[in-house]
């Protein structure tokens, strides 16, 4: 019963802000100055119109859609690699090493900020997709490497033994046996790798001029004499939503990688 009433009152505190930015979005400007109701008073789709018709609101989400995602390819890619080395080989220095990789991510971002912008720019990357894709690719590859290393020394290392005696490589033998294997891991590293990604605000208004991100671009509405609150509502909903029924889809592999990363890892 305990259980029960704290998983209601959990639902009511996540959900209870989604649902008044949800009547928000849909309420006139009239309705909202007025004050935050549970129920659309004077439901209008104006705000969306205006979201995607005056703000063309499809290019920042085209921009995160493409960082989010190139970012998190990259660091499935070589994060894999790098944890199953980790899990797997034997070297001097590993401890050192891996504790050195999870230390670049607790570097606070505002203070990589200034030296990360003269280097883009010397480089000519300013209001590019590198500009983005190369630092979120730093800050996550450290915890991808943490959930993955944590899962790969789960699995048993005969499987691979198997595979090395039948004939195959080290590296076929992680690509066709370890990797479908870890299938949960993945998915909670691309997860938490893309979701990091796509809510990122300081890096993306620092290196972004044309190509805002969603979170910048969302900052930066502005009217000429009011904050428009409906628009800026619409456009959370818009950017919330498919991210959410993402988690929501893969919620069983998300939470089963996650566990397996955190218990040995």
């Amino acid at each position: 019963m305990r259980l029960a009433l704290a998983a209601v009152l959990a639902a009511l505190a996540l959900g209870l802000p989604l649902w008044i930015a949800a009547v928000g979005s849909v309420s006139s400007e009239a309705a909202l100055f007025e004050g935050v109701t549970l129920w659309p008073r004077e439901p209008t789709l104006a705000h969306y119109r205006a979201l995607f018709a005056e703000r063309a609101f499809w290019e920042p989400l085209r921009h995160s859609l493409v960082v989010a995602a190139s970012t998190t390819v990259l660091c499935l890619l070589l994060g894999s690699a790098c944890a199953w080395s980790f899990a797997r080989l034997r070297f001097r220095g590993k401890a050192f090493w891996l504790g050195a990789l999870l230390a670049v991510g607790m570097f606070p971002q505002i203070s990589l900020v200034a030296p990360l912008y003269l280097g883009l720019r010397a480089l000519g990357w300013i209001d590019s997709y590198p500009a983005l894709v190369l630092p979120y690719l730093t800050f996550a590859m450290p915890l991808a490497v943490w959930l993955l290393a944590g899962f790969f020394r789960e699995l048993p290392v005969e499987l691979e033994e198997a595979a090395w005696i039948d004939g195959a490589g080290r590296l076929r033998a992680f690509r066709e046996v370890v990797l479908p294997l870890t299938a949960p891991a993945l998915v909670a590293t691309a997860i938490v790798t893309f979701l990091f990604c796509w809510n990122e605000f300081l890096f993306a208004l620092s290196f972004t001029l044309e190509r805002q991100t969603v979170p910048v671009a969302v900052a930066l509405f502005r009217g000429q004499y009011r904050v428009p609150w409906g628009e800026i509502l619409a456009a959370s909903l818009v950017a919330t939503l498919p991210v959410m029924a993402l988690v929501l889809a893969v919620q069983r592999r998300l939470v089963r990688g996650l566990t397996a990363g955190a218990v040995k890892g």
